[in-house]
């Protein structure tokens, strides 16, 4: 089990087990039963599963403990304890449709076989207000074919997330491929939620022929690198696809330059460069990826100190924006950018991540060769994303010393790229 997040909460495991103990009128103001109980998916001990099935299941009706019950139990899914599947149960007849969703995941978390267990969680799609989508990814994930004609009526659902669902999920169970173009279709939907919900259920479905048009929808890259990856992992090893077919798709996400996606949206007349630089700041990546388009092919001049100073005043400290200024300033060569590109390259704030293989291939852009140590440095790094992207820099800059290093790497996608150029 990853252990870097177990002192998030600066809690140890007895702590976070006598926090989740008491009772809710006695919690003190600065505690959280919420938080014990997502800290104790931890711990694989006996003591926190008692703890979390305990909190499963007290009944008390407060909005606060059903909260907290509704954690427990998706901590008790990501533990994949067995031993919590009759708990995990009984809430699958709970009023609450959140801790129905949470106790269908959970369960597929799990994994079982169990007919009970499956014919019940197949029974939520005839029951109203139920959160769908979940159910059907837990019955395909589980491989529950008796649901199948269940499932098959919500192909057309108006809600595209479900239908997206359906759709793999009757894919999955018959290997009729015929309603796969409807999801493919999807990575083109306005609604940033459908497109990310459609790329999931194409990793699930292992529907290689969708890879390069994952690469080119407008969501976040880290949607389409984990959709590329997860399949390519399953893929490669059964010899359905090779790493050459997948190659240009993975390194054209990891450049992400706005002309190689399939944009959703339009403006109907030329923004104002104050206007697309709010753009940046969207949560919903496509509208981002427009705006820099759209500074690229008319504001290339103007953009560099309005990107500057919206770093200033709030990018800075703001993910999202400040991964598109990251690029924005290699795809406008603003040499004046540097020191600010090295300082994102070696930023360690999780949150940040992104951006620093943003400032890799930025400073490849920038062409400027004082880089070069600041990226071999990353080559040390676990971020596979951030090793790959700086290697294709110190290619672009003309610096091919470090492809044996590459070639022996212990991520496999590394290695079997550059393997092949030593």
């Amino acid at each position: 089990m990853d252990k870097r997040f177990r002192n998030l909460f600066n809690l140890t495991e007895e702590e976070a087990i006598a926090l989740l103990n008491t009772p809710q009128d006695q919690v003190r103001e600065d505690d959280s039963r919420y938080i014990a109980a997502s800290h104790l998916a931890n711990f694989p001990t006996e003591a926190s599963i008692n703890a979390l099935l305990g909190a499963v299941q007290n009944s008390d009706p407060s909005l606060d403990n059903r909260i907290v019950r509704r954690e427990s139990v998706k901590s008790l899914g990501k533990l994949q304890t067995n031993l919590a599947l009759p708990a995990i149960q009984t809430c699958l007849a709970d009023d609450d449709c959140y801790t129905v969703e949470t106790a269908v995941w959970a369960i597929g978390e799990i994994g079982t076989q169990e007919p009970q267990i499956l014919e019940e969680i197949a029974q939520l799609l005839e029951k109203p207000g139920q959160i769908y989508r979940v159910i059907i990814h837990t019955l395909a994930k589980l491989d529950y074919k008796p649901a199948l004609e269940r499932i098959r009526k919500f192909v057309d659902a108006d809600d595209k997330p479900i239908a997206s669902a359906a759709m793999s999920a009757v894919y999955r169970f018959t290997g009729d491929s015929g309603l796969m173009e409807k999801v493919v279709a999807l990575l083109q939907h306005p609604n940033v939620n459908a497109r990310r919900g459609c790329i999931q259920d194409l990793i699930d479905s292992q529907y290689y022929a969708a890879i390069p048009f994952i690469a080119r929808c407008p969501v976040s890259l880290v949607f389409r690198l984990r959709g590329i990856r997860l399949m390519a992992e399953v893929g490669i090893p059964a010899g359905k696809i090779t790493f050459e077919d997948i190659q240009p798709s993975l390194e054209q996400v990891l450049r992400d330059h706005p002309h190689h996606l399939d944009l959703v949206h339009c403006y109907d007349q030329t923004p104002t460069l104050e206007f697309l630089i709010r753009e940046l700041y969207q949560t919903d990546f496509g509208r981002c990826y427009l705006a820099t388009k759209t500074l690229l092919e008319v504001y290339p001049d103007e953009a560099p100190e309005a990107l500057l100073a919206t770093y200033a005043e709030e990018a800075y400290n703001d993910y999202g924006a400040h991964y598109h200024v990251m690029k924005l300033f290699g795809w406008l060569k603003y040499a004046a950018a540097y020191d600010l590109l090295i300082e994102a390259l070696h930023n360690r704030q999780p949150q940040f991540q992104k951006s620093r293989a943003a400032a890799a291939i930025a400073l490849g852009e920038l062409g400027d060769s004082r880089a070069i140590d600041a990226l071999k440095s990353c080559l040390e790094t676990k971020i596979w994303d951030l090793k790959y992207t700086a290697l294709m820099a110190l290619e672009k800059l003309g610096d091919t010393s470090s492809h044996k290093i590459a070639a022996n790497d212990p991520d496999w996608l590394i290695r079997l790229n550059f393997a092949s150029k030593i």
